[in-house]
């Protein structure tokens, strides 16, 4: 492992934490200059040092020692398909990934960056689908969407929800084989919830 993963890792575990290096320092009990060059690759933090950090991390030295991010296409490719789940139930397509997420985030190479983009694409499909589905029994109870005819035929109701659907399959499937390809994803379009 290189300083610079060490010195990276120490500099995102504190930023996660929500903390400047001068609170870092105080937690600590190291001075801020060490905190600095620990940050900036000057030095790597040994012994006593290293349990300091660790414990005002919230972490484990072997963590902060061993933390390397690896590239898994598996991983994120399982991750793409797990938005699938959206076909039995809407929330699934957000949970699962979700899950898959939080769980990898920092330790495979893209899986932050591929996270938000699923999460951010599901998160405006359910919306798109619940809206819809809003409009729909509104304008059915209202009864300006149905005609007293019995033998009207409900598909173009139907078509959006249909659209969506297919879209949303469209696009996990897509955007599982530029993973798999080692391309870059797009899921568009969607509000940017998750930055």
């Amino acid at each position: 492992m290189t300083q610079f993963s060490l010195s990276q890792r120490v500099k995102e575990l504190r930023t996660r934490k929500g903390i400047s290096q001068e609170l870092l320092a105080e937690e600590t009990g190291l001075s801020l200059r060490t905190i600095q060059r620990i940050e900036n690759d000057e030095t790597v933090p040994r012994g006593d040092s290293l349990k300091r950090l660790a414990q005002a991390l919230n972490t484990s030295p072997d963590e902060i020692i061993d933390w390397k991010i690896q590239e898994d296409s598996n991983y994120l490719t399982i991750m793409n398909l797990g938005a699938l789940t959206f076909l039995f139930f809407p929330l699934l397509g957000i949970l699962i990934p979700l899950i898959l997420w939080i769980s990898k985030r920092d330790k495979i190479q893209s899986v932050n960056e591929l996270g938000k983009s699923i999460l951010n694409f599901q998160i405006s499909w359910t919306l798109a689908i619940f809206f819809y589905s809003i409009f729909l029994v509104i304008g059915i109870f209202s009864g300006f969407l149905l005609s007293e005819d019995p033998n009207e035929n409900p598909l173009p109701i139907l078509l959006p929800i249909i659209g969506l659907y297919l879209y949303n399959i469209f696009m996990i499937i897509l955007n599982t084989v530029r993973v798999y390809n080692k391309k870059t994803f797009h899921y568009k379009p969607a509000l940017q919830i998750l930055k």
